[in-house]
């Protein structure tokens, strides 16, 4: 049985996400799912981006859109194609100002694609980019005081989960939630994940 400070950070990660989904917008979800559910019919690309830990957790959503059958690519791979007016950018990034991010949607919004923002920070750079802001709480990497209020709010102390590890837990799992509506809404099941998934793994 899993025991002392390892519990304790599970519980406490676990916890959060648990109670984060009290402060997750309806609104913002739909409207998210309803331009990502526009986006498959009509063929637009989609581009995932985030750096670090959250470029991590976008890849892992990528992977579920190519398995729905999303045209999808992700930022820092050499075979992204170009983005278009309409095409969706989605942006993770919980200070919503990490240069990287904010730069390249930057350049996404100047050619007319669509930005959706998933940030801790619904004023930052990255959100007044966005035709799309979804909210969602976290303790990320920049201390700020604006961050210890929002822990406070959600009763959380001191770090057993360390820099941005609450929001990026809790993207991760709200994104495999919105897989499931995505599934639903375009009428896929898992096996036809499966027959897209990739079939040379060992």
């Amino acid at each position: 049985m899993v025991s002392g400070l390892i519990r304790d950070a599970v519980l406490e990660i676990t916890g959060f996400i648990a109670r984060s989904l009290d402060k997750v917008s309806d609104e913002e979800i739909e409207a998210m799912i309803n331009e990502l559910v526009d986006a498959y019919r009509r063929g637009a690309r989609v581009l995932v981006m985030g750096a670090g830990r959250s470029g991590l957790v976008g890849r892992a959503f990528a992977m579920r859109l190519l398995h729905l059958g999303y045209h999808v690519a992700v930022l820092g791979d050499t075979i992204i194609p170009r983005i278009r007016e309409n095409d969706v950018i989605i942006a993770i990034s919980g200070s919503g100002r990490t240069r990287l991010i904010v730069t390249a949607a930057e350049a996404g919004k100047q050619v007319g694609a669509r930005i959706i923002a998933l940030t801790s920070f619904p004023d930052s750079p990255l959100a007044r980019l966005a035709d799309i802001i979804v909210f969602i709480p976290g303790r990320t990497k920049i201390a700020k005081e604006e961050d210890y209020f929002a822990r406070q709010i959600l009763g959380i102390h001191e770090p057993l989960a360390p820099l941005g590890t609450l929001f990026e837990d809790t993207v991760m799992v709200l994104l495999d939630g919105v897989v499931v509506e995505l599934m639903r809404r375009l009428g896929k099941t898992e096996e036809d994940l499966r027959q897209v998934h990739a079939n040379i793994e060992l």
